[in-house]
């Protein structure tokens, strides 16, 4: 998926003076600190990371949240947010897809812990047509969630960098945050699809109704993604014979999961979990 013209043009721009082939040890090693899923990933980020990060992590991020969102607007055609939350939002690689997504968008919140990712964030919409935005310096993992709803809250990459009695509390303070659809992305792991399924759960219990791609309420078959499953099969194809999205009558909230595929070819547990529920049933 190509980012969008003035993104793609920021980025060069950033990284004029810089050659590629001067990353790719900075890259690699930037990688393997995602692989390890070390819980530091972010906060040891410096310039020459933040540059790397740009030229090969960010557009592969932006596809894959992109590609999320596209199929909550496929689901949820009358959804058209006007305020957004990004939680661990990096350089604001979510803030673009959701602003090409759903062009409604005018006001967005981004808490990032990284100051350096803020900077570059701010650097690369500085000539861009976005939404109304405001950076907050904020550790979502230590710090307060404090910021009033927003009809759209995104978690990409994040639930991987917290440690797991973190989780449950981080998730349903965004939830209680969200007013209409919550997305999480996850890396394409078996470990990102767990952290997804758990998720699942507990927005289920906090009375979500998961819509897509496993439409229903009911443990999820398959649950254990292997290397051995061929590419291109997700563990909600287990959920075969269910309708794809589910409508729920009146004003709903939702939160996302839908898989897709590395360019590897490798199994994603990354998705949308989406969940819809009575605004009644969540709001205080």
């Amino acid at each position: 998926m190509d980012l969008p013209p003035l993104l793609r043009r920021a980025i060069d721009d950033a990284l004029s003076g810089t050659a590629l082939s001067d990353l790719a040890a900075t890259a690699a090693a930037l990688s393997q600190r995602y692989r390890e899923e070390r819980h530091d990933a972010k906060s040891q980020i410096n310039d020459r990371d933040a540059l790397a990060y740009l030229a090969v992590r960010l557009p592969a991020t932006y596809a894959a949240v992109r590609t999320s969102f596209g199929a909550v607007a496929e689901a949820r055609p009358d959804l058209v947010p006007k305020t957004a939350l990004d939680v661990g939002a990096g350089p604001g690689t979510a803030l673009w897809a959701a602003a090409e997504c759903w062009p409604t968008l005018a006001d967005a919140l981004l808490l990032e812990a990284s100051p350096i990712f803020r900077t570059y964030g701010e650097r690369l919409a500085a000539e861009a047509d976005l939404p109304n935005v405001t950076w907050r310096i904020a550790d979502v993992a230590v710090d307060a969630i404090d910021c009033g709803l927003h009809d759209l809250v995104t978690l990409a990459y994040v639930l991987n960098e917290l440690a797991p009695e973190v989780r449950p509390s981080v998730l349903l303070r965004l939830w209680q945050l969200t007013v209409d659809t919550l997305v999480i992305v996850e890396p394409g792991t078996p470990a990102g699809w767990q952290r997804i399924l758990a998720a699942r759960g507990q927005l289920i219990e906090a009375g979500g109704h998961v819509i897509a791609p496993c439409p229903h309420a009911h443990d999820v078959p398959f649950s254990r993604p292997t290397g051995a499953i061929l590419p291109n099969v997700s563990p909600a194809r287990a959920c075969i014979g269910k309708p794809r999205a589910q409508r729920f009558p009146g004003k709903t909230r939702s939160s996302a999961m839908s898989p897709s595929r590395e360019s590897r070819h490798r199994l994603l547990a990354r998705a949308l979990l989406r969940a819809h529920a009575k605004p009644a049933a969540i709001l205080r």
